[in-house]
């Protein structure tokens, strides 16, 4: 009894202490990660094209692009630390400047044709946390020629990953949303702003996002998910465990969706790896299921709520159907899950599950591996590690 007690209590420990690091480095990792650049394409009837991006604009200018997650990672972190200090307009002044590099960094494709890009305004805001990234807003402007019937987007690295919402003048909600990485180009995007989306449309898309955040780019909550499955490859307890993680994350990530409850990802990320560090932990601390871990898993559930909602956010939900569109992305996250499940199932746990070297063999050293990668990424995310 002294020994299990022990376990846990350096379990806890030890998730006290990745906790306490997160808040303690949460500002300076806000200060320096590199966040997705938020832009918001208007389409007017006449096809005038009013282009908003939201970016750091100081890492923008530093050359710090999407091949660094931290601008201290960064050759020219100098420089950034250094444009961070000025004021507005001397900021604003140096955007207008570079004018050419930041439309360079841009390829806005209708049909098959590249538009030019006009900057329009630069507004900086006044940087009066410093403990934080500074967002300012660019305007650009173009035109779609009559008759055209899509827009492509494409940004370089430089510009970095792209958070792309496309709606219609006069309306509040986007019609098209979607995360896109540096130098890809998003899927083609109708400009007929009279045409309304299927319901159909709208929940093949938003099902295949939410299954895309989980496979393939969702490694963290892969990982998650085969911490889970290891401890017992058995199919009742896997699926009670994995129902108390789908009745949580379901409920912090209609809250975020809905703009209801909001935590910076600065702070849930690291979190979140803190939640795999600990079941890995237990898995290798313990030999057989607790009871109350399904409701640890619920707690951590949460966590990775959170997290999906974060990214449902960057880009958007549809004008209308938004109901149909949340249900739609948990069904592509719950799917994403269930096919992780599903390989580990097939793959390990019919096949190796009862046989008495499981947990020698496959237990122990994949819940090293996994607990390994985690701490690294609580490190990481935080802010104590510089790679």
């Amino acid at each position: 009894m002294h020994g299990a007690a022990g376990r846990r209590a350096v379990r806890f420990a030890l998730l006290i202490w990745m906790t306490l690091c997160i808040v303690t480095h949460v500002q300076t990792s806000v200060a320096h990660e590199i966040q997705p650049a938020v832009v918001e394409i208007e389409v007017a009837s006449n096809g005038a094209l009013k282009i908003n991006a939201r970016l750091n604009l100081e890492a923008f200018l530093a050359d710090i692009g999407a091949d660094h997650a931290d601008t201290d990672d960064a050759p020219t972190a100098a420089l950034y630390d250094e444009l961070r200090q000025l004021e507005p307009e001397a900021l604003a002044h140096r955007a207008t400047a570079a004018a050419g590099d930041l439309t360079g960094a841009i390829t806005l494709t209708i049909d098959d044709t590249v538009v030019p890009l006009e900057m329009a305004n630069v507004d900086v805001p006044a940087n009066s946390d410093t403990s934080a990234a500074r967002q300012s807003n660019i305007l650009l402007k173009s035109v779609a020629p009559a008759g055209a019937e899509t827009l492509v987007w494409k940004a370089s690295s430089r510009f970095g990953v792209t958070a792309l919402r496309v709606r219609r003048d006069g309306e509040d909600r986007p019609y098209y949303g979607a995360l896109i990485n540096a130098n890809t180009s998003s899927d083609p995007v109708s400009l007929d702003i009279t045409a309304e989306q299927t319901l159909t449309d709208i929940v093949v898309r938003y099902v295949v996002s939410g299954f895309d955040h989980i496979v393939p780019k969702g490694l963290d909550h892969i990982l998650f998910v085969i911490g889970i499955f290891l401890l017992s490859p058995r199919l009742r307890p896997l699926l009670i465990q994995i129902s108390s993680f789908t009745i949580a994350h379901s409920i912090t990530l209609a809250l975020g969706a809905l703009g209801i409850l909001s935590i910076p990802g600065a702070i849930v990320e690291p979190l979140i790896a803190a939640s795999i560090v600990f079941i890995a932990l237990e898995n290798l601390m313990t030999t057989r299921l607790h009871t109350w871990r399904p409701i640890i898993i619920f707690a951590f559930g949460l966590l990775h709520g959170l997290g999906f909602a974060s990214v449902l956010g960057e880009f958007g939900m549809p004008t209308g159907d938004f109901i149909a569109a949340l249900l739609a992305f948990n069904v592509g996250v719950e799917l994403g899950q269930l096919a992780v499940i599903a390989v580990c199932y097939l793959t390990v746990g019919y096949f190796f599950g009862s046989k008495p070297w499981y947990r020698r063999f496959i237990v122990v050293p994949a819940s090293i591996a996994i607990a390994t990668i985690a701490i690294f990424w609580v490190l990481d995310r935080t802010g104590v590690l510089v790679v």
